[in-house]
């Protein structure tokens, strides 16, 4: 793509959809981009480029450019290492119209995301006492049974005609099941892709 002065660059989550930032790109900020796979801006104060992160360690890892019907915007789908505000908040976009703070993120299936990735970690740096590394360590048959557990109770929720109760099961029946994901080297975008798949 091709284009004169600034364009406009939508920063997105790549996996959450939940919308990070917005900046400004020039033609070299976008190859910068490109070639680095690290999201780069122009600077309109300080009149330079920029790369996002480059003081913070919080960088945004590319993983897609789209551009708008017209060409006169990009999508930036990117994996952020880190908050993306400067203020420590995930998203530049934690203000009402009012400048109030808002603790929800948009859209709020972020929190599927979030709770992976969380899983993943302790995954990784098994925490001691931690009931995720327990169930990891258990194995399919200790995550299973669980998850047998889980789906059950929801049935019964649902029997009982309870949305509180309800909506609680199906949060431990979710939670099992991406920790079975994680047992099993799988990601939630496996489940999407294959959800697109059928409904394509």
């Amino acid at each position: 793509m091709q284009f004169e002065g600034l364009i406009p660059a939508i920063v997105q989550h790549a996996r959450s959809g939940e919308v990070l930032m917005l900046g400004y790109m020039n033609q070299e900020a976008l190859q910068l981009t490109l070639d680095t796979k690290l999201v780069t801006f122009w600077s309109r104060s300080r009149q330079s480029i920029w790369r996002k992160g480059e003081t913070s360690g919080h960088v945004l890892r590319l993983v897609e450019v789209r551009q708008d019907c017209d060409g006169d915007a990009l999508l930036v789908l990117a994996e952020p290492a880190g908050p993306t505000c400067h203020t420590g908040a995930p998203s530049c976009f934690h203000r009402t119209l009012e400048g109030e703070p808002v603790a929800e993120r948009m859209p709020q299936s972020v929190i599927l995301t979030q709770l992976s990735d969380l899983i993943a970690q302790r995954a990784a740096e098994r925490p001691e006492g931690s009931y995720t590394v327990k169930l990891l360590d258990g194995g399919v048959d200790r995550i299973g049974k669980k998850i047998g557990e889980e789906a059950a109770e929801v049935i019964i929720a649902a029997k009982n005609a309870d949305p509180a109760e309800l909506s609680w099961e199906l949060a431990d029946l979710l939670y099992h099941s991406i920790v079975l994901l994680a047992h099993q080297n799988m990601s939630l975008e496996a489940i999407w892709g294959e959800l697109r798949r059928r409904h394509s």
